[in-house]
């Protein structure tokens, strides 16, 4: 349709409406209904009918309940773009909301409510009043939720016009139990949003979770639809019962839900269960041994992704009770119908449920995986295998498996074992001979992945005593150096060379220097400066570099994991919600505008900081919804992860013609070599550092408000308008204490300094604390200080705003002498 036609055709609707406005000839309303549907349509399309305003609500006076519902969805679609129009739509709204139809009544106080026009919240307090006080149950629904949307119209209007506790009153008499839920869920939204106001708001929203309300919840919960029991069982997920009395009285009325056909009631009920049991141990060992069954059988049922849904936080359950669920690893099995992401949830429940009497059975199973078709599932299923072998549990069966890998001559297959044979080798070196037989015969022209190459050039390296022909090799990598893509590989290249010069001089005095010198021409800069210091490391003397490079080693006895327990936690916490399936707390994926304040608890963790913060307060230290480094700057997330750059420096490639080499039948690692004695300086003059005598403490005589409050708002406002009045130096005393942000934050709350925001990658953390003066008015005598913290040497500085700078000093004081504390309990 073109302008002109549209233009043309809408000329002709409004006309017709006209026409039709206050007829009340028989079959008018058919036809009203007819142009009503062709507006509905263009509104639905896009195209813009708001020209057709007035004529709309003249046509609206009629009692066609299809009608008035298509009439008010016209209204709400364009009262807000047009608040000068709206102002037509009040009086037939207002007079609909006393029809004598409830259904009518209930339409017309929605519309009224979602018109969201700042000037027109007057008109609304009448009908909200007269709503929540209605006969009928449907129109007292649509109320409650009217009085939600007046709060973020105006929230000053709301609370004046005493909605909340109107609220509250029909939560706890109202007969209905949809009216009861709509009041529950405004209230808490209604609460939370005023949190941060005042003291107050705290208790109200503290009220909600009191004996009387939770047992008049859980007393009601079979009255509710699947979404209110959902909304009920999250707030008696947040009770803390006063006695275990308690705590089974209430899973007592709560037991059938898990028998609920809806997985939402049942993990929410599984949540209440958790959550009532933290205290006791025993009982909550007893309650993953109730909630097993339910789970798996929401596993086996549903569509799959329910089933995922279900699984993932079976999932983390599994992680934190693997004992538990050890006797029913059959249920783990991958099925030739499961979608891959659930394939690899269930290798990963199998990896954590291995134990001494399951172990032969997974194996077995997880073997047959290495031939799926599936490469992903086929890689996933190896990892498995290996991370069993590394919890010590039967590894000569599963070192002879992994072996076998090595023979199905599939180059993923085989990329993978070499991964983990590398990581066996480290935890268990008495198997390196019989790895290093299988692993000699492997073609390095068949290993093309990084990550596959650098563990074997790793294996040829420190093995280079098992393995004859390990020089050779290693000689035709150095060869083909300009073609090769991976930095990680180049670096390993570089270890593994030097390291067999050590063992096998002769055959390898020309390959080192052939690495080094492509080592400094490399542009990759840590590759160039692993080259320069192995270089420098050789002037200095071979024995030297050899203890540096190839230093006695002790067995790994733990690796890493790549989720920590501190972030399990934290999702467990947020059990029944995204963050499960996500594996990641809501923090980490939630976009900033919908992150709602941020909440200052006894066990505050890595928070994000408000997008207007990070981005006009801070513009240096972006926020990133998904990045580990939350307020650090580019520069310094780089310089945390170790961040390469291009380019290299000009630097002559070395000469190891003046080395003196041991000879072929003393391959000890104490073969002696002449060597040049350099002294070296004081690392601290080599870095520029000094390090002055730490002042005498002193008690701090400035007090601080044991709870102070402060939004990120307010925080944002007074960090851009208020100078740094001073910058503190200080060493901690204990660094390794602070293996992550957690230990300071919980120190400095303990000492009246709470933190708005915090995060980073060890060994650098940031923090934004804040502290307020006692006895200060709500708004004034706030201290904000910046704190950047690096725990491999200690040093740490902060900077220090604050609405009173007479009182810094004493506050630095105070601050120095609460970060000499840390640790030292």
């Amino acid at each position: 349709m073109n302008a002109d036609n549209r233009k043309g055709e809408l000329v002709e609707l409004k006309n017709q409406l006209r026409q039709l406005a206050g007829s009340r000839a028989p079959g008018v309303e058919d036809v009203k209904r007819e142009l009503y549907k062709k507006v509905i349509s263009y509104m639905t399309i896009g195209i813009d009918v708001s020209s057709l305003f007035s004529e709309m609500v003249m046509c609206s006076a009629t009692s066609d309940l299809v009608l008035k519902k298509m009439c008010y969805l016209y209204v709400g679609n364009y009262a807000r773009g047009h608040p000068d129009l709206a102002l037509l739509t009040i009086n037939f709204l207002q007079k609909d909301c006393h029809d004598e139809d409830p259904m009518i009544r209930g339409l017309a106080l929605r519309s009224l409510c979602s018109l969201r026009v700042m000037n027109l919240v007057e008109y609304l307090v009448g009908p909200l009043h007269a709503g929540l006080k209605d006969s009928n149950g449907y129109v007292r629904t649509v109320a409650a939720m009217g009085v939600l949307k007046l709060y973020h119209i105006s929230p000053s209007s709301c609370t004046d016009n005493d909605f909340p506790a109107m609220l509250k009153t029909q939560l706890l008499q109202d007969s209905d139990a949809q009216v009861v839920a709509n009041c529950l869920c405004a209230l808490q939204e209604i609460y939370l949003a005023e949190a941060s106001r005042s003291d107050g708001s705290l208790k109200d929203r503290d009220s909600l979770y009191t004996t009387s309300v939770i047992y008049l919840l859980i007393n009601r919960i079979k009255d509710f639809s699947e979404w209110a029991q959902c909304l009920v069982l999250d707030v008696v997920s947040k009770y803390v019962s006063s006695n275990p009395e308690e705590s089974f009285k209430m899973m007592d009325i709560l037991e059938d839900r898990l028998q609920h056909a809806n997985s939402a009631v049942v993990l929410a009920t599984i949540k209440v269960f958790l959550h009532l049991t933290l205290s006791m141990a025993d009982i909550h060992q007893q309650v993953y041994e109730r909630i097993k069954a339910p789970l798996l059988t929401l596993v086996s049922s549903g569509s799959v992704e329910q089933s995922y849904a279900v699984i993932s936080h079976l999932h983390l359950l599994v992680l934190r009770a693997p004992t538990v669920f050890a006797s029913e690893y059959k249920h783990f099995y991958c099925r030739y119908s499961d979608p891959s992401y659930v394939k690899k949830l269930k290798l990963e429940m199998l990896t954590a449920i291995a134990n001494e009497s399951n172990t032969y059975e997974i194996v077995t199973e997880l073997c047959e995986y290495a031939a799926n078709v599936d490469v992903a599932i086929a890689r996933e299923s190896i990892r498995a295998v290996g991370k069993i072998a590394l919890q010590q549990y039967d590894v000569n069966a599963i070192v002879d498996r992994l072996l076998q890998f090595l023979e199905m001559e599939k180059d993923y297959v085989t990329a993978e074992t070499l991964v983990l044979v590398k990581d066996l080798l480290r935890k268990y070196p008495q198997w390196s001979h019989d790895c290093i037989a299988v692993v000699g015969n492997v073609s390095s022209k068949s290993v093309t992945e990084p990550k596959a190459k650098a563990a074997l050039v790793w294996m040829l390296g420190e093995y280079a005593y098992d393995m004859l022909d390990a020089p050779y090799v290693l000689e035709g990598f150095v060869e083909n150096w300009a073609e090769e893509e991976s930095a990680e590989v180049r670096l390993e290249l570089l270890t593994a060379v030097t390291k067999i010069f050590f063992k096998r001089p002769p055959e390898s005095i020309k390959m080192l220097g052939a690495a080094l010198a492509a080592g400094l021409a490399d542009a990759h800069q840590d590759v160039h400066d692993r080259a320069l210091l192995y270089y420098r490391l050789l002037q200095q003397g071979v024995e030297i570099a050899e203890r540096v490079v190839n230093p006695p080693k002790q067995a790994v006895s733990v690796f890493a994991d790549t989720q920590s327990s501190e972030i399990r936690d934290r999702i467990f916490d947020e059990f029944n919600s995204l963050a499960v399936v996500y594996q990641e707390p809501s923090y980490m994926f939630l976009d900033k505008e919908h992150r709602g304040p941020i909440e200052l608890t006894e066990d505050t963790g890595i928070l994000p900081m408000d997008s207007k913060l990070s981005n006009d307060v801070l513009p240096s230290q972006h926020v990133e919804a998904n990045d580990n480094d939350l307020l650090l700057s580019a520069s310094e997330r780089e310089e945390s992860r170790g961040g390469v750059g291009n380019g290299s420096y000009a630097y002559s490639g070395p000469d190891l013609s003046g080395f003196d080499t041991p000879s072929p039948a003393a391959p000890s690692n104490n073969a002696s070599l002449s060597s040049t004695s350099h002294t070296s300086p004081a690392i601290d003059d080599l870095l520029g550092l000094t390090f002055p005598a730490a002042p005498v403490p002193t008690s701090p005589s400035l007090k601080l408000k044991p709870k102070p409050l402060l939004d990120p708002a307010t925080f944002q406002r007074k960090w851009s308008q208020l100078t740094i009045a001073s910058t503190l130096d200080h060493t901690l005393s204990q660094p390794a204490a602070l293996p992550s942000p957690q230990p300071l934050l919980r120190h400095m709350q303990a000492h009246s300094i709470e933190c708005m925001a915090s995060g980073g990658q060890a060994p650098k953390f940031k923090f934004f604390f804040f502290a307020q003066v006692a006895d200060s008015p709500p708004s004034t005598g706030f201290f904000l200080v910046e704190f950047v913290v690096n725990t491999s040497s200690g040093i740490s500085q902060a900077k220090v705003k604050a609405d009173n700078a007479d009182l810094v000093p004493a506050f630095g004081d105070l601050f120095v002498s609460t970060l000499r504390k840390f640790g030292s309990s």
